[in-house]
């Protein structure tokens, strides 16, 4: 009973928030999956998770597993009370030890998107610049100007930030993908705005591509990372292959396999990419410029139909 109404009061707090459960999901960065569960009653939240939902939500941790006032809006008291919170959240949601659960200092005013998102964002900027296994969690609490106990409060331990962090940087490609190419009818046009957005031009793109670069070895040591990793790339490649069959329909792309076109194109990208990140300024065929001819060259060799050219 107690998981059913911890699930029905996190369903009134996304309902106050007036966006998606996917929305919610990707604001308290978990997996959209995992929420649907916990909301349905398959799956227990875990203590960090309702903290996260407090932070976005503007409520009180106790609110959520019925032992704070229930009146919406209550703002989070933080300090000593939320943690004891946090902790009764862990013993009765998921099954942890109280002890186990370390209490937030008090809170700050919040910052933009809530804490949750503040952290990952700045786990994200110190992986592009050092690595993942060079950035500390107390590194991480000095860019968000708050305490490792903080950090801890929304994501215990290392491999919560990682999974956090690949799956912001997911959301984020994806989000800027679609803005990009809303409204462009033009299968041609569009392929070469998706290649436009992942070629390594600005500060912005080739942070992004350091991420990926470091989560790429990541991938191969972690199952978690790893199935995130496939997740993306399967997504990818399905909206360069959905492409692909579009500009077949309007006879501007050659009768193709759509499919095996789109897992080339999709290695070229990673595979230049890689080479203008590691390459020497001012080394020549190996700047973002070179990358963008280079595929733009691929898609009009082998893709683009021959009365369309």
């Amino acid at each position: 009973m107690q998981q059913d109404e911890v699930a029905a009061r996190v369903r009134q707090v996304i309902d106050a928030a007036g966006v998606s459960a996917r929305e919610f999901a990707r604001r308290i960065v978990i997996d959209p999956s995992k929420l649907s569960r916990s909301l349905n009653g398959t799956r227990r939240f875990t203590a960090a998770e309702l903290a996260r939902i407090a932070d976005i939500g503007g409520v009180d941790v106790g609110r959520l597993i019925g032992t704070a006032d229930d009146t919406p809006g209550v703002a989070p008291t933080g300090g000593a009370t939320a943690g004891a919170t946090a902790a009764t959240a862990a013993d009765t949601t998921a099954g942890a030890a109280s002890a186990a659960r370390p209490s937030p200092p008090p809170r700050p005013p919040s910052p933009e998107g809530g804490r949750p998102l503040q952290i990952v964002r700045e786990t994200v900027r110190l992986i592009a610049e050092r690595g993942f296994h060079a950035v500390r969690v107390a590194d991480i609490a000095a860019a968000c100007h708050t305490s490792t106990a903080a950090i801890h409060y929304h994501f215990p331990g290392r491999d919560e930030l990682l999974e956090a962090a690949v799956r912001w940087c997911m959301d984020e490609d994806t989000r800027r993908r679609a803005a990009a190419t809303a409204g462009t009818r033009h299968a041609g046009d569009e392929l070469r705005l998706l290649i436009g957005l992942q070629t390594p031009r600005t500060e912005q793109q080739r942070r992004q591509w350091c991420v990926w670069l470091d989560l790429w070895a990541e991938a191969a040591r972690s199952t978690t990372v790893g199935r995130l990793h496939v997740e993306y790339y399967r997504q990818w490649r399905g909206t360069v292959a959905d492409v692909i069959r579009r500009g077949i329909e309007q006879g501007v792309f050659r009768p193709v396999d759509a499919d095996g076109a789109a897992l080339t194109l999709t290695a070229l990208i990673d595979g230049l990419a890689s080479q203008v990140l590691a390459a020497v300024p001012g080394l020549p065929g190996t700047d973002a410029q070179s990358m963008h001819d280079t595929l733009t060259a691929h898609v009009d060799a082998c893709l683009t139909a021959p009365e369309a050219g």
